[in-house]
């Protein structure tokens, strides 16, 4: 969908923070100051083909000055292999080049009071490092573990260790093995509350793990760093929109969103990753393959909504309410 209050933005400064991310400072050109953001929120990036993308905003201070109006973006970008586009677009660019973006939006905000525990996983320190800097400001207790498969996969490593200090858990795959969020999970005893940020199966663990051990709804908060990939097996069907009875084709490593967009429908969308319920459309005929985060069990036995930037369909014909 376009928006009409996009921002101009140019690139500022460009930094390598691993072999494989890059941290990106984004200013209005004319200086001028910037909608006020917090912990958790991101913006999404305009491509050229027009497409979007959403990256975190990165703020390692507690100053007020940082997020309230500030005069500047900072994000942490991983390329990934292969690209979508998104990822090797933000890598290519240089300063002094000129982006469009959208104003932040939060879909992962932290919650005011109690115990918190932060677990970020490769990528994912970029929310989780502003909620340790939000925290820090508020004074209230947290702690934080940073997994990756390896040291030099710890982007912002000196901010987070300078931020977090004797409250920072650091775990590398190569030398303890893959990070094992159901030990964590059962040793939290005190109903702190979780934020999880990371890859699909970090995401994954802790949903099953909060459902076998019984923990109560708002406990467990997390935010997904990767889109959902093509499953084998996946077949291509059609999807027909019962508003104008148009028909369209979404091939087998296609989304249901991204068919749409190509085709020029203006579909409402924002994370893509099936997390933020943005994209829901009601559903009247046919049996979706639901891939999404936001529905229950429930929801998704009903058969009668969809995440249209994650799921598919089961059956070879889906009619969306759109």
């Amino acid at each position: 969908m376009v928006e009409s209050n996009e921002l101009d933005l140019t690139v500022t400064e460009v930094r390598t923070e691993t072999p494989a991310i890059r941290s990106i400072t984004l200013a209005r050109a004319d200086g001028a100051p910037l909608p006020s953001w917090e912990a958790g929120a991101h913006i999404n990036i305009v491509l050229r083909s027009g497409e979007r993308r959403s990256y975190s905003l990165v703020n390692p201070s507690g100053a007020p000055a940082a997020t309230e109006h500030p005069l500047h973006y900072r994000l942490g970008v991983r390329l990934e292999n292969p690209s979508q586009g998104g990822s090797a677009f933000m890598h290519g660019l240089k300063v002094g080049d000129t982006i469009k973006a959208t104003p932040p939006t939060n879909n992962f905000p932290l919650r005011r009071g109690g115990d918190v525990v932060l677990l970020a996983g490769g990528i994912g320190i970029t929310p989780i490092l502003s909620m340790a800097a939000a925290l820090t400001a508020r004074r209230q207790p947290f702690r934080l573990i940073y997994a990756a498969r390896s040291r030099d996969q710890l982007a912002f490593l000196d901010e987070v260790q300078n931020l977090a200090g004797d409250k920072l858990t650091l775990h590398t795959d190569d030398d303890a093995g893959l990070f094992n969020v159901d030990a964590l999970m059962r040793s939290l005893t005190g109903d702190e509350q979780l934020y999880v940020c990371g890859p699909g199966p970090m995401i994954d663990a802790a949903i099953a793990a909060a459902k076998t051990l019984g923990w109560r709804d708002g406990r467990l908060w997390f935010e997904i760093f990767s889109a959902s990939a093509a499953k084998p097996g996946d077949a291509a069907f059609e999807v027909v929109l019962a508003s104008t009875g148009a028909s369209y084709l979404v091939p087998a490593d296609k989304t249901i969103l991204a068919a749409l967009l190509e085709a020029g429908v203006d579909a409402m969308y924002d994370c893509q990753r099936g997390e933020c319920g943005i994209c829901q459309v009601g559903v009247i005929e046919g049996t979706p393959d639901h891939r999404d985060y936001i529905l229950s069990d429930s929801e998704k036995s009903a058969g009668k909504l969809i995440q249209i930037c994650v799921s598919r369909s089961k059956s070879p014909r889906l009619v969306l309410d759109l």
